[in-house]
């Protein structure tokens, strides 16, 4: 029996090659401490009871040096006899998710954004994240920073701003403590995105949206080929919102391929 294990920080979505499919806590290396990852590792290789397996494709969020690679490898040999181990970062499983063997150009739009160019094997890249602070544009969490930034400057339209502050803490003081003080900011920023996207009819709204989609497009997408080569899209928001940013993309002349919301689908395909 084979394993496939997609993480990301919220969970770790496990999948057998006889079917089976169970979630366990995240996994993100690069926000969380390397002995967290393994206890998280462990455990739901002891869960699973599975004494020896053929192959396990790990792939986990934050894997950027051989170390890292190295001791999730070693954990893994040490609870099960397996045959094959890959174990590769999040910007791989998206790629090959969306790409299978095929060239193409790969953007992750969930909370956070990414880009990369895929060769049908290994991923490289030309433009780099930056994060929510300085960069992530076209995820959610940039849109919820923009719509905030906004808000807290009394620049949103009557009615949105009313119907924010009717779900959300919106005092100064609530808002500051959720963006500087709360352990997860990225996410409290990208779960505005559903909010804001429901009132993706009122002009300013669409104006938010569609310009930080197209900061995206114009900041990291057009830094690749996009003439030769397509754009498959993994994430949330992206698959949210498909038909949005598939006409921005249109808009700006870069072609698009294949959409996944989440990417352990494309990857079940890949490897199963």
């Amino acid at each position: 029996m084979k394993i496939l294990v997609e993480s990301g920080a919220t969970k770790s979505d496990w999948r057998t090659s006889d079917g089976q499919a169970r979630l366990f806590p995240g996994m993100n290396v690069s926000t969380m401490p390397l002995s967290h990852v393994l206890e998280v590792l462990s455990g739901a290789l002891d869960s699973l009871g599975r004494p020896s397996l053929e192959g396990i494709y790990l792939y986990v969020a934050g894997i950027v040096t051989p170390q890292i690679r190295e001791a999730l490898e070693g954990c893994i040999r040490g609870k099960v006899q397996v045959g094959e181990i890959e174990v590769q970062n999040d910007l791989v499983g998206a790629a090959r998710s969306v790409c299978g063997r095929e060239k193409g150009i790969v953007a992750i739009l969930g909370t956070g954004s990414n880009t990369c160019f895929y060769d049908g094997t290994s991923v490289s890249q030309k433009v780099r994240s930056g994060g929510y602070i300085i960069g992530d544009e076209g995820g959610g969490a940039c849109l919820g920073k923009l719509f905030l930034a906004d808000f807290i400057k009394g620049l949103v339209p009557e009615g949105v701003a009313t119907d924010f502050a009717s779900k959300f803490d919106a005092s100064y003081e609530g808002i500051v403590e959720n963006v500087y003080k709360s352990p997860a900011p990225a996410g409290f920023l990208g779960s505005l995105a559903p909010f804001i996207l429901s009132h993706y009819d009122d002009p300013y709204v669409r104006g938010l949206v569609d310009g930080n989609f197209r900061s995206f497009v114009r900041r990291a997408l057009r830094r690749y080929d996009t003439e030769s080569y397509p754009v498959g899209v993994a994430g949330g928001l992206g698959f949210a919102c498909k038909d949005i940013f598939t006409r921005i993309c249109t808009q700006e002349g870069v072609r698009l391929g294949a959409f996944e919301a989440e990417p352990i689908n494309g990857l079940l395909r890949y490897h199963f």
